[in-house]
């Protein structure tokens, strides 16, 4: 007997998997957080089918039944090979029409119970696109904040441990914020990627309790932080981290080795600087890299670059200001009794 197709309209429910059959370009610009991609069609065999299509429909269609075929061929033999006949998957494409379609009857037939995303990719970004602001403006944001080299990101990832709901934005996008924030073989999420993967987080909050935030500008590099979320930061109480600037230079340098070993991508960095401070500024940052004072350097960046934009930007805060830790240390174990003092003040919101 032939396991049914059903139709689901919810992609989150109780499915053993998550399977996106879109092309790889597709799965990449964005796709439901947790998914698998098993592409019935490549990028470049899309576009044959598609080019041909326009052409011919009967020769498009005969060309996409026999690569479509091929390629769940190979997913048959391959990833689907050891799942047992109880696994039940969600298959969704671009508009749950012939490519979800496609996999979802071989594997019917084969006997899983496979569930098809009605209106596929197109139904999940219309839900993010008509929730995800409303989400946002229901949760209870507290912003920590402080200069660069605070360590905030480290601090908020140690309060998660201590049981403080936590949205670490700059995880999601990949980017740690600043001009120097690129991290090191890893590309930035498209904007569609960071409102599915901030929207999965804000999802399975508590949204009686407090939602832990760094402080931002509203675009961390290329991500730009949704309106309803960013709105909520606006105006939401702040915690404040004083660390001093020993502490931060150390922090810096243990922190970003990645910038430290690639200084011609440094270089360049600074060049997009000097209409901000001059030639004569950027010089020197210039030759503190060409002699390797990496301190000298992190110690100008920070009270010539980062601290008077802090400075500019904490002036146009909202939100009232709820506590102050202040640190001369910023060691991992620094981190985490900081991590302590910061869930204090939290507990008693």
């Amino acid at each position: 007997m032939v396991a049914p197709i059903k139709r689901s309209p919810h992609w989150h429910g109780d499915f053993d998997a998550i399977i996106d059959v879109r092309t790889p370009d597709e799965f990449a610009d964005d796709h439901i957080p947790g998914a698998i991609n098993l592409p019935v069609l490549s990028n470049e065999e899309r576009i044959t089918v598609g080019t041909l299509h326009k052409q011919n429909t009967f020769q498009g269609r005969r060309l996409g039944a026999t690569l479509i075929s091929r390629n769940i061929a190979d997913f048959l033999e391959g990833f689907l090979s050891d799942k047992p006949p109880s696994w039940s998957p969600l298959v969704y494409c671009w508009r749950g029409g012939q490519r979800s379609g496609s996999l979802a009857r071989v594997m019917a037939e084969t006997g899983w119970v496979v569930s098809v995303l009605e209106g596929g990719y197109k139904t999940y970004r219309g839900h993010i696109l008509d929730h995800l602001d409303s989400l946002a403006r229901r949760i209870k944001p507290v912003l920590i904040q402080g200069p660069t080299g605070s360590a905030k990101t480290h601090i908020l990832n140690a309060a998660r441990q201590q049981g403080i709901q936590c949205l670490d934005l700059e995880g999601l996008a990949v980017h740690r914020g600043s001009l120097l924030g690129f991290e090191p073989d890893q590309d930035q999420p498209s904007q569609r990627m960071f409102d599915s993967l901030v929207y999965e987080q804000l999802a399975q909050f508590d949204l009686a309790k407090p939602v832990l935030i760094e402080a931002e500008s509203s675009r961390i590099g290329a991500c730009q932080i949704p309106k309803g979320l960013w709105q909520m930061m606006q105006q939401a109480p702040r915690i404040t981290i004083n660390a001093s600037l020993q502490s931060r230079v150390e922090f810096l340098i243990r922190d970003y080795p990645h910038v430290i070993a690639e200084p011609e991508r440094l270089d360049r960095l600074i060049d997009g600087m000097i209409k901000r401070h001059g030639h004569d500024v950027t010089h020197q940052w210039r030759e503190f890299v060409a002699h390797e004072q990496w301190s000298d350097l992190v110690s100008a960046l920070i009270t010539e670059h980062y601290d008077p934009a802090y400075r500019q930007s904490a002036s146009r805060r909202g939100g009232k200001t709820i506590g102050e830790i202040t640190t001369d240390r910023l060691d991992n174990a620094a981190i985490a009794s900081l991590a302590k003092n910061l869930a204090a003040i939290i507990a008693k919101i």
